[in-house]
């Protein structure tokens, strides 16, 4: 279901740009506080509660206050069972009633009551104009003897009943006199209510009266549109700073973007340059400039030398080629040729043919060399060098080896620097020299090999072309050129480097990391 889901948004998801997601999602948050004013309910019922605990906390001194004045007392001014609090109303699960109704008729109101109400009078009249609330004294059957002009019981309300049992109760009524002063009032639930709260009077433990206080909930949107200008400049200000931030993020972000990606198109048609890194744009974003103009480079370079590449080997091929092709021409043209230069002839295609056998084997092993990835290895090179010299030891060429201290493994396969120290150790032999040494040495990070031979060095002008591909001193010999580049490949590949330490005897050092470097 998830997966299927998944797959019905992305094929209908909009191409959106990088600005238009990152304003709608600052609009969004810029509109949460105006979401969450509209629909707090949590906030709303809060006020209710709150204006539900005013009610008790009055209700309950008015109550101690007509019971130490109430005739008959005995001085306590709290029931002989303390009858726990409720959870108090919630706007939610709480029923509203309808309108109070009008009072039922009823008898004469209770003597005692009708002595303490001149009493309390003021004190009602004063809370009352302090308060806001309506507050009416009833005796104990429910009849109003004081707070109202009506005249009558009120002891069929759910409310009054259970004052008059010893409980205290609050409920929820619609306001009948309620009318919309403020435009959005119609969104807030308790605007048209009101809170109904019910305390009973209790005198040596008997319920000698009730206290019936009611009073509209605190309004939410009241306080928002008395506010509505702070509200309004709240608001300008919260879009001014949207608009602010929209232009940080699109030039620190959206604008360098949108620079590199035309710098990448117009890079990818061979025609770009690497663009400056903005100051203004991000952190990330100037990073990313850098990896580019590095990527860039490497592309330029590898372009090079592919281009390079492309025109050696064209000219390495195109030799053999061309003596093969005069060959075959010679021999049809002269059909009469003699068996001697037949013989000559075929034996010169036949070494040229074998030269690009060779070249097309070596481009295959310089193609795999360069392809290599890094490969986890732990090799010890005394066994790699020793078994390698024993190989190229021969009457007319010795090979020495000399250790400080037995070298630490290197993170190099053994099959790649074995194929580095044979090549170096053919090249020695093949330009003359008759004896090589190898000497190693090691540091914190990295092992070095050090390979010198007693022949007449390289030439100055040769130093700088010597890893090169199809570069050779030895053509007319069979050289190919891509001993010396195949064998740089595979250190490098490793993490290692491989290069000419001095020209003059032909010394090689082949830097390789340490497996605990």
């Amino acid at each position: 279901m998830i997966a299927r889901g998944k797959e019905w948004a992305k094929r209908r998801w909009p191409r959106l740009r990088l600005r238009t997601i990152l304003f709608a999602t600052l609009f969004f948050v810029a509109a949460l506080p105006g979401f969450g004013a509209v629909f707090l309910r949590v906030y709303e019922n809060t006020l209710v509660r709150q204006t539900e605990a005013e009610l008790v906390a009055q209700g309950a001194a008015l109550a101690a206050a007509a019971a130490a004045q109430w005739p008959g007392g005995d001085g306590r001014l709290y029931p002989r069972r303390i009858v726990p609090p409720g959870e108090g109303v919630d706007l939610s699960q709480t029923p509203i009633l309808p309108e109070r109704p009008s009072p039922a008729p009823a008898g004469t109101v209770a003597a005692d009551a009708r002595i303490v109400a001149p009493r309390l009078a003021p004190i009602l009249r004063a809370t009352q104009r302090t308060t806001l609330a309506g507050i009416v004294l009833l005796d104990d059957r429910g009849q109003i003897v004081a707070g109202s002009a009506a005249r009558g019981s009120y002891a069929q309300l759910p409310e009054v009943a259970a004052a008059l049992a010893g409980r205290p109760a609050t409920v929820l009524r619609r306001n009948g006199a309620y009318r919309a002063v403020y435009r959005f009032e119609w969104l807030s639930r308790a605007a048209a209510i009101r809170v109904h709260h019910a305390r009973p009077i209790v005198v040596g433990g008997r319920v000698v009266g009730v206290l019936l206080l009611s009073r509209s909930a605190r309004a939410l949107f009241r306080g928002l549109y008395e506010d509505r200008g702070k509200i309004a400049i709240g608001v300008a200000a919260i879009f001014a700073l949207l608009i602010v931030l929209s232009g940080v993020i699109s030039r620190g972000v959206t604008r360098p973007i949108e620079r590199l990606g035309q710098a990448t198109r117009a890079v990818a048609s061979g025609r770009g340059a690497i663009p400056d890194v903005p100051p203004t744009a991000a952190i990330e974003i100037q990073g990313l400039y850098a990896d580019f103009a590095a990527m860039s480079a490497a592309i330029d370079r590898r372009s090079r030398y592919l281009r390079d590449f492309a025109y050696a080997m064209s000219h390495e091929f195109k030799t053999p080629l061309a003596g093969i092709r005069g060959a075959i021409e010679l021999m049809q043209d002269h059909a009469d040729m003699a068996a001697a230069d037949r013989s000559r002839f075929l034996a010169n295609a036949d070494a040229d043919a074998g030269r690009l056998a060779l070249l097309v084997t070596r481009l295959l092993e310089l193609a795999r060399a360069d392809m290599a990835a890094p490969v986890a290895a732990a090799t010890d090179p005394l066994p790699v060098v020793a078994r390698t010299a024993d190989a190229y030891r021969s009457t007319v060429f010795s090979i020495a080896i000399a250790w400080s201290a037995p070298p630490p493994a290197v993170a190099v396969p053994a099959a790649t620097l074995e194929h580095a120290l044979e090549t170096l150790f053919e090249n020695s032999r093949q330009a003359g020299a008759s004896a090589a040494t190898v000497t190693g040495a090691s540091t914190a990070t990295t092992v070095t090999l050090r390979i010198a031979d007693d022949g007449p060095g390289i030439e100055p002008g040769d130093v700088a072309r010597l890893f090169e591909p199809f570069f050779t001193t030895r053509r007319s010999s069979g050289g190919t050129g891509l001993g010396l580049a195949i064998a740089r490949s595979l250190i490098e590949a490793s993490g290692g480097t491989i290069a000419l330490a001095e020209a003059r005897a032909a010394v090689f050092e082949i830097v390789l990391p340490r497996v605990d470097g």
